[in-house]
C-alpha cells in the first residue's frame, strides 16, 4: 500500500505536535505557518516547508489544518495563496480546527467545487495528549473519505469516530467543550469552598479528583490549580469561542444551556481581568479574586 504525501497547515501549540507525529510515523510531511520561526523544530525532523498554503495543498496528496478560529479558517483556505487554490481532483482536505459547523459545511461545499473532498475532524484533548497520540478525534464528512483518512488520523489519537456528515463532528466537539467547561467551573467551585473552609487546596483537589466526580479531565488537570503552567495546555481565550459557537448553535435550535451561559459570563470575566491566554483552570483564580481572596 503506497503511503500517501501529508501536508500540515497552522503549527501553533497543538498542530505542531500533530505534524511531528506524522514524521515520527514516517510520513512525508509539508508544512507551513503564518511564523516560520515556530517551525524550526519541525524542519529539524524532515518537515518540509513550503511559503503558502497554496503550496502545501500542491505538494500533498492528503491535506490537514489546524487554526484558531472561522476567521483564521478562511485566511488559510481562500485567496490566491490559500488551501482552495492548491487542491485538485482526488485530493483530500481535513480541517481540525474547531470552527462554527456551518462554516466548515459551507468550507466543504467549496472543496467540492474543485473536485477534492473535506473531512472536519476536531480533536478533543490536551497539549500532553497530542504529544502522546492520545486525542480523542471526531470526524465528520463521508464513510469514503473517512476510511481513506483513518490510518493518519489513528497515528494522532487514542479514539477516532466517524459521527456522521459534514458539521456533524464540531457540533459533537462543542458538546464535548461545554461540559469541559462546566467540569472545570464546578470542581473550581468545590476547591475553593472547601478551602475557605479551612481545608489545605492539595488536599481538596486530592479528594475531588479521587472521588466520583473525577474524570479522566480533571484528574489531569486538577493539580493545575496548584501549579499553574505559562504555557496554557487549552486557554481561555479558546474557551470563549467554543463557547459562544455552542450557544450560537443551540440558538439555532431555540435550545436552552443554561449552564453553558453562566461559565461563558465567568470566562469572559477571566479574559476582562487578564487571563485570556491563561490555561483555562485559571478559572480557580477568578472566582478567588471575585470573592475578594
Amino acid at each position: 500500500m503506497t503511503v500517501p504525501t501529508v501536508g500540515f497547515i497552522g503549527l501553533g501549540a497543538m498542530g505542531s505536535r500533530l505534524a511531528g507525529r506524522l514524521l515520527a510515523a514516517g510520513y512525508e510531511v509539508y508544512g507551513t505557518n503564518r511564523t516560520k520561526a515556530k517551525a524550526a523544530q519541525l524542519l529539524e525532523l524532515g518537515l518540509i516547508w513550503r511559503d503558502s498554503p497554496r503550496e502545501v495543498a500542491e505538494a500533498a496528496e492528503i491535506v490537514f489544518s489546524m487554526v484558531t478560529d472561522d476567521d483564521a479558517l478562511v485566511s488559510v483556505t481562500s485567496d490566491d495563496d490559500g488551501i482552495l487554490a492548491g487542491l485538485s481532483h482526488g485530493k483530500l482536505y481535513v480541517d481540525m480546527s474547531t470552527v462554527s459547523p456551518q462554516t466548515s459545511r459551507e468550507l466543504a461545499v467549496r472543496v467540492h467545487a474543485v473536485g477534492a473532498e473535506m473531512l472536519e475532524a476536531p480533536v478533543s484533548g490536551s497539549v500532553p495528549a497530542a504529544e502522546a497520540g492520545a486525542l480523542s478525534i471526531m470526524v465528520g464528512g463521508s464513510a469514503q473519505s473517512f476510511t481513506r483518512a483513518e490510518p493518519i488520523l489513528r497515528a494522532l489519537g487514542s479514539s477516532v469516530t466517524r459521527i456522521g456528515g459534514n458539521g456533524s463532528a464540531l457540533l459533537m466537539k462543542l458538546a464535548v467543550n461545554i461540559s469541559l467547561a462546566e467540569q472545570m467551573l464546578a470542581f473550581s467551585e468545590g476547591v475553593l469552598l472547601a478551602e475557605q473552609g479551612g481545608i489545605e487546596r492539595s488536599l481538596a483537589v486530592s479528594v475531588l479528583v479521587d472521588s466520583a466526580v473525577g474524570s479522566p479531565m480533571l484528574k489531569s488537570r486538577g493539580p493545575l490549580l496548584l501549579d499553574l503552567p505559562e504555557d496554557a495546555w487549552f486557554d481561555v481565550a479558546l474557551m470563549r469561542k467554543d463557547l459562544r459557537l455552542a450557544l450560537r448553535a443551540a440558538g439555532s435550535f431555540d435550545l436552552p444551556l443554561p449552564s453553558a451561559a453562566v461559565a461563558n459570563e465567568v470566562y469572559t470575566a477571566a479574559g476582562a481581568m487578564g487571563y485570556e491566554h491563561r490555561d483555562i483552570a485559571v478559572v480557580y483564580e477568578v472566582l478567588a479574586e471575585m470573592a475578594g481572596q
